[in-house]
């Protein structure tokens, strides 16, 4: 089964992104590759290689007092995923493992995505990072962060010592 060139994987689609073969490339003209001198690129055998993170889906939407976040996480332990949040920014982080060896020349397709993922998403309003909650089900993972509620007032009762 061959691949059409033409046809975008599922991941490619999911995230925008686009993978280019060798005769696609954008071609570099020849003045400009003769004269070309940029820095020598030397790779640090004491440096692993960074592999390429794919990059999360996201529905963000809000109710009155939340944001709420939910994105697919199938095939990802709890333990493999770390969220961050501050006032205003949310970073969800993990990684999805293969745990199967299957030799490359076996596979008619693949599309599904396996690696590190992240995702830094800027909210819409200022939220109580220490309120959020996080829950898997079924591989969709929704995250819940209650608004700060800049008109909520209380009274302080002034203490005599």
């Amino acid at each position: 089964m061959s691949k059409d060139p033409k046809k975008r994987s599922f991941f490619e689609r999911l995230t925008g992104g686009i993978s280019l073969s060798e005769d696609e490339a954008p071609e570099v003209p020849t003045h400009i590759k003769a004269h070309h001198q940029g820095p020598a690129v030397i790779a640090d055998p004491w440096q692993p290689e960074e592999e390429p993170e794919g990059e999360l889906a996201l529905d963000v939407y809000q109710t009155n007092s939340e944001i709420i976040i939910q994105t697919f996480v199938a095939g990802v332990r709890p333990d493999d995923l770390d969220i961050n949040i501050t006032r205003d920014m949310i970073t969800v982080r993990g990684k999805r493992e293969m745990n199967r060896t299957i030799a490359e020349e076996d596979y008619f397709g693949r599309e599904l995505y396996w690696g590190s993922f992240t995702r830094t998403v800027t909210l819409p309003a200022e939220v109580e990072p220490g309120e959020a909650e996080a829950i898997e089900k079924h591989g969709l993972l929704t995250i819940r962060i209650p608004k700060i509620d800049k008109q909520k007032r209380s009274n302080l009762k002034v203490k005599s010592i």
